[in-house]
């Protein structure tokens, strides 16, 4: 052990004393690791990104929320009422706020209450209040911003939130009672499906990563092994060149691993408060679980010791500078196969996992799809060995390149090995999406053409209710107004324990807003109606129960439990007509008691809930968010929803957008280690490079070779990922109960390998120019 440890060390000590050309070789390594082991750590701190961020979450959350027991009043209690709203898309959330105590509870974030009429802002809503696109959103938050909520009180540093000081809160008005901050948000378990979808994308945003940086350790390998003959001819043995060259990849991924960290750390503050999708987080929580921090930082170094090792059992270092590759073997395709196999088999008899149902074995996923990629790896230097060993002829930059890969196409596999595993992944991960798409993206029974914005509010005045409509009808860019007032109606009487008190509705709106909600022939101002269920007979008894022409009915629910109370009573007319409900734009039927407001005095009600479904000129810029004005203005927190016929599971689109982020970092990757792998080669052979010119050959030969020489090997990985990725893709949907729903997924992933090869084409012709020179035919 100590000799293979002097070896090592020996072999290091070359790296960083071996002139000019070893340090160039150590540095390529380094960047090479460094990029795999910066994208590693950014994995491995996702955890704590989540953690961290889930617990400033449930920190500012009011304990009242969750409470059983009610708060009563203090010196530190707070009443509060949440706010949440959208401005161009964006949500936006608050609270607000109204001390009862000199010590009242404070969130986190923040040191003292803002006062009524005041408000404490995140970064990100400062910048766009102050910004001319906040302009109508400033009419919204009419509060004097005088403080900025600190990283503590907020999810992400582009998250839009407020706190606000409020006089006019009350339980009465619906706010809540605590005296502490610090509560808990209930959060649902991922679904199964999408706990399978999860771990995919972890291994195939991983895998390309892992692959490069084994690829990264090998930089160089041709010069090295010439240094390596001097070594023999002082007395080495075969053994201990291994070792030193074991000790050279060593100290290279050792500096990669530096270089990895400082890269993390300039990135994470980087891209820290930039927001990918709906990702974003500060820089701090991008920090690394330990145990996997650990894992990479022992890994790097023993994977560079193990691949040098391996990969040197291939060649024979001799003395007196004679390096001869071993007699190569013919790579066996067995073993290759059995790879992809063993993890589509794995998929296969995996637990199965519905969207409703069932339980998903992370570590079987996990397992399947490793086994699986990785053996399409395997495969796709015997797949460019065979296909290669047949081609003859051709133009001079085709006989170059062809000659090239046929002397040493490992190399060329080795640098797409990456795009084979990421676009075979993506493949794979792009069938599987399609096909739960279904199941997580459903057409709602929403009808937009009628009405495009839904608000509810519920108000202890039939009066102000009244006014509300009012007020939308005004509001720029309205078109229409579907607007009712609603409230309870029971049959009077005394009824014991056994017996169901009959209930049903009491909606009042004009004729033109009832002729939305049922099928009503004619109608004018005074008239009622008893409108009955279209496809329910026992609900429409019921509504026979408690509707019933000429008798009287109790508009005040309250009073039939508390006897302090008196009713409010009501006499149905006798000239009420049976009608058939209709869906409304919020595919709901209504039913029950309808009424125009000649019919019931909506400001004697004493209590009533206000509906409204808003249709507006799409042509009026901001139209919707003059509708959210009014909204506010009349009550904060009124609840104002968008009419859509489509609705997206917000897990599964939280899930889609970590999967665009992974997939931009990993591509990038990608299309810079094609980029290193690819200069790195062009410097090994930069003396035959120069002798080539010097005997005459074109310099575009050359440039199409290089060409040439990239697009064979990415050509066949991509063959063999959509392969690979369509069989992988079949399992996992036959894993969670789905069919493949398109074939043809594979299309427009497959061209992003031919993208890469031009991109990283054009950028290493400029390294190509200088590496012809004729100065590359001194020697020393």
């Amino acid at each position: 052990m100590t000799r293979r440890v002097r070896e090592l060390a020996l072999g290091a000590k070359f790296a960083f004393t071996g002139g000019r050309e070893g340090w160039i070789r150590t540095l390529l390594t380094a960047l090479g690791v460094g990029l795999g082991v910066a994208l590693l750590f950014a994995a491995a701190s996702i955890p704590h990104v989540n953690q961290a961020s889930s617990a400033r979450g449930d920190a500012r959350v009011p304990a009242a929320s969750g409470s059983k027991k009610p708060f009563e009043r203090s010196d530190s209690s707070v009443l509060f009422d949440m706010v949440g709203t959208q401005y161009r898309g964006e949500s936006l959330g608050g609270l607000l706020l109204r001390p009862e105590g000199k010590h009242p509870a404070v969130p986190p974030g923040l040191s003292a209450l803002p006062g009524p009429g005041k408000m404490a802002v995140s970064p990100a809503l400062r910048e766009l209040l102050d910004s001319p696109k906040g302009e109508l959103l400033r009419q919204r938050l009419p509060y004097e911003v005088t403080a900025s909520i600190g990283d503590a009180g907020l999810l992400d540093p582009t998250e839009l939130f407020f706190y606000a000081g409020s006089s006019t809160l009350s339980q009465a008005g619906g706010a809540l009672r605590t005296d502490k901050f610090g509560g808990e948000v209930q959060k649902l378990p991922l679904n199964p499906v999408l706990v399978a979808l999860t771990v995919v994308a972890c291994v195939v945003l991983l895998l390309p990563v892992i692959i490069f940086i084994a690829t990264a350790v090998r930089f160089g390998g041709e010069r090295r092994d010439k240094r390596l003959a001097a070594l023999r001819l002082v007395g080495a043995d075969t053994g201990m060149t291994r070792w030193i060259a074991a000790g050279e990849a060593l100290a290279g991924s050792a500096l990669g691993l530096l270089l990895g960290t400082v890269l993390f750390l300039f990135g994470r503050e980087l891209i820290g408060g930039v927001r990918f999708w709906s990702f974003a987080a500060f820089p701090a929580d991008f920090t690394p679980a330990p145990a996997l921090a650990v894992l990479v930082l022992l890994a790097v170094p023993l994977a560079a010791v193990v691949v040098t090792l391996f990969t040197m059992r291939s060649v024979a270092v001799e003395p007196l500078g004679v390096v001869r590759a071993a007699k190569p073997r013919r790579r066996r395709l067995w073993w290759r196969l059995l790879l992809p196999a063993a993890g589509v088999t794995v998929l296969t008899v995996s637990p199965k996992a519905g969207v409703d149902e069932g339980v998903t074995d992370p570590n079987l996923v996990a397992l399947g799809a490793i086994l699986t990629l990785t053996g399409l790896a395997t495969l796709l230097p015997w797949l460019v060995e065979a296909a290669v060993a047949r081609l003859r002829g051709g133009p001079v930059a085709w006989q170059l390149a062809v000659r090239r890969l046929q002397l040493g196409g490992g190399t060329a596999s080795r640098a797409v090995a990456g795009i084979t595993v990421a676009v075979a992944g993506a493949i794979s991960l792009q069938m599987m999406t399609t096909g739960i798409h279904a199941d997580f993206v459903r057409t709602t029974d929403q009808d937009p053409s009628r009405a495009q914005i839904d608000v509810t509010a519920s108000f202890p005045s039939g009066e102000r209710a009244q006014r509300m409509i009012h007020d939308f009808r005004a509001t720029k860019g309205v078109e229409a107004v579907i607007g009712t007032v609603e409230t309870y109606a029971t049959r009077p009487g005394h009824y014991t324990g056994d017996q169901i008190q009959p209930t049903t509705t009491l909606t009042v709106g004009d004729c033109a807003t009832l002729a939305e909600l049922a099928r009503i022939p004619s109608c004018r101002d005074g008239d009622t109606f008893v409108v009955h269920p279209a496809d329910d007979k026992r609900l429409s008894s019921w509504v026979d129960e408690t509707a019933r022409p000429g008798e009287v009915v109790n508009l005040d629910t309250s009073s039939d439990y508390d006897s302090s109370v008196k009713p409010v009573l009501w006499t149905l007319p006798k000239s009420a007509r049976p009608v058939l409900s209709r869906p409304d734009p919020m595919g709901e039927n209504r039913y029950g008691i309808f009424a125009t407001p000649g019919a019931v005095d909506v400001t004697k009600l004493p209590s009533a809930e206000t509906k409204a479904m808003i249709k507006v000129d799409r042509k009026v810029p901001d139209a919707d968010e003059y509708v959210r004005n009014t909204a506010a203005a009349i009550d904060p927190a009124m609840t104002v929803r968008t009419i859509d016929n489509v609705e997206r599971d917000k897990q599964y689109a939280s899930v889609q957008s970590g999967l665009r982020t992974g997939a931009i970092a990993t591509m990038l990757l990608i299309a810079l280690s094609l980029l290193v792998s690819q200069i790195e080669q062009l410097r090994e052979r930069r003396r035959l490079l120069s002798v080539l010119v010097a005997f005459g050959t074109r310099r575009s030969s050359l440039a199409l070779s290089v060409l040439w020489q990239t697009a064979v090997p990415v050509v066949l990985g991509v063959v063999l990922a959509v392969a690979g990725g369509t069989a992988l893709g079949v399992a996992l949907l036959d894993m969670v109960g789905k069919e493949v729903t398109d074939w043809w997924l594979f299309l427009p992933l497959a061209g992003t390998g031919t993208v890469a090869v031009l991109v990283v084409t054009l950028l290493s012709l400029p390294p190509l120019w200088r590496l012809m020179r004729p100065d590359g035919l001194r020697t020393e």
